[in-house]
């Protein structure tokens, strides 16, 4: 996957580990259960050939993303917060938010919570 990059963006006092591709208007892929976020392994150059910047990222839990011992820690909010203050750390205004399975609950929590961030979801 050429111009694919791994990185780490602390939002939230979490550590979440993304992939990056492409330039262009943020897309943000929010894996489903039990993924992470290499399941997008496909769409990233895709969306990045068609002119997005595309960012999968593993939500808190998963992967290489921190990880929580107290259930609290993954109510829909905080994984909102997260989506949140994620575009924010990539220095977005907005975002097109996709989800996939679990994800899609997430995704689409973010957009009704968050019209400003997500004017657009997928799932």
């Amino acid at each position: 996957m050429d111009g694919l990059a791994s990185k780490f963006a602390y939002v939230n006092g979490t550590r979440l580990h993304y992939f990056e591709q492409g330039t262009g208007p943020l897309v943000l892929l929010v894996h489903g259960f039990p993924e992470i976020s290499y399941s997008w392994r496909h769409q990233l150059p895709a969306l990045a050939k068609a002119g997005y910047r595309v960012v999968a990222y593993d939500q808190r839990g998963y992967g290489l993303s921190s990880k929580y011992a107290n259930p609290d820690a993954y109510r829909i909010h905080q994984l909102v917060d997260d989506a949140v203050g994620l575009v924010q750390a990539l220095g977005e205004e907005s975002a097109i938010i996709v989800g996939h399975d679990w994800g899609a609950a997430v995704a689409w929590s973010a957009a009704w919570l968050r019209p400003d961030i997500f004017p657009a979801v997928a799932s």
